[in-house]
């Protein structure tokens, strides 16, 4: 997959890579959840269909976050994983479209003739609650209309599971509620996140469960505080795992909020490494303790039902 990034009003489209007829999905799709999924894969039926390209047009930074709704600030799937996740779908090339001011205040009439119809694009496929333009005036219907005698539009249904729309807030909801297995059931995968291991207090390797403290490299969304089990890719292996997120109030009287995994069966010097960690289960919420002798007690217990939910033991 190519990516390829845009700025609006889009110009020498024809010297772009994938110039000409193509088929392309229009979304911030954050999480790339079922949902966003079935867009995708329209837009890649019908580009294999007619024997064109398949493409993803996508925006950087959410438009939501550049009006300043502060929960946008981080997200389920930053752009450069965001990047990753395509292109295990089968589409040939990402536009990446800066949205600035200039794209937030284009009318949906601009948006078609300086974007879509710049690029080329013979279809275009988006979801049911699609919205472009100044203040989000075009919507699908509006979308046909404008694209008439230039490109085809399909308009995909909401995805349910269980009578439920899956959409990025109940992916969010989940896992701010600490409810792991509910973002997976709705993501089609278990929610991760990514970072750089970093020098901490190094207090878990004197209790005995030594911790990879983990700086996120990108403005992930951050499940509820608690313990959970996890799995952790480090070195292109995965290991299973419990992460601590929060201020560790046994030690801290602060509010700075840590994540630490402990990787089960596991003692090497990671500092410096990449990791990407998978919630799998909530364990437990976070809470003081009297001493060290009741906090590794609970360690003991925090591994060993991560080892039955991560199906190492029964």
């Amino acid at each position: 997959m190519q990516t390829i990034h845009l700025s609006y009003p889009i110009q020498n489209a024809d010297i772009l890579p994938f110039a000409g007829r193509k088929v392309i999905a229009i979304g911030d799709f954050d999480g790339v959840h079922l949902g966003h999924r079935e867009v995708i894969g329209r837009a890649v039926e019908n580009a294999r269909r007619l024997g064109v390209p398949a493409a993803i047009m996508t925006f950087d930074p959410h438009p939501r976050e550049l009006l300043g709704q502060d929960k946008y600030s981080r997200l389920l799937s930053p752009t450069s994983y965001k990047l990753e996740v395509f292109e295990e779908l089968g589409v040939d090339c990402t536009y990446v479209l800066r949205f600035d001011k200039a794209l937030m205040q284009a009318s949906p009439q601009q948006f078609v003739d300086r974007v879509l119809a710049a690029l080329g694009v013979e279809m275009v496929v988006v979801g049911f609650d699609f919205t472009f333009g100044y203040k989000g005036q075009g919507t699908p219907d509006t979308l046909c209309e404008l694209g008439q005698g230039r490109f085809a539009v399909e308009v995909v249904r909401p995805f349910r599971m269980n009578g439920v729309k899956v959409s990025s807030t109940a992916i969010r909801e989940a896992l701010l509620d600490g409810r792991p297995p509910a973002a997976t059931e709705l993501l089609g995968r278990s929610y991760g996140v990514r970072g750089v291991v970093v020098s901490g207090d190094k207090r878990g390797r004197q209790l005995g469960f030594p911790t990879a403290n983990m700086d996120l490299t990108e403005n992930f969304v951050i499940p509820a505080p608690g313990v959970y089990a996890v799995q952790v890719l480090l070195d292109g292996s995965w290991y299973q795992g419990v992460m601590n997120i929060g201020t560790k109030p046994t030690f801290h009287s602060g509010k700075v909020l840590s994540l630490e995994a402990h990787l089960l069966d596991f003692d090497a010097d990671i500092y410096g490494s990449t990791i990407f960690v998978k919630f799998i289960d909530y364990l437990r919420p976070e809470r003081k303790f009297s001493g060290m002798d009741e906090l590794i007690t609970q360690l003991k217990r925090d591994v060993d039902t991560a080892r039955i939910k991560l199906g190492q033991i029964e």
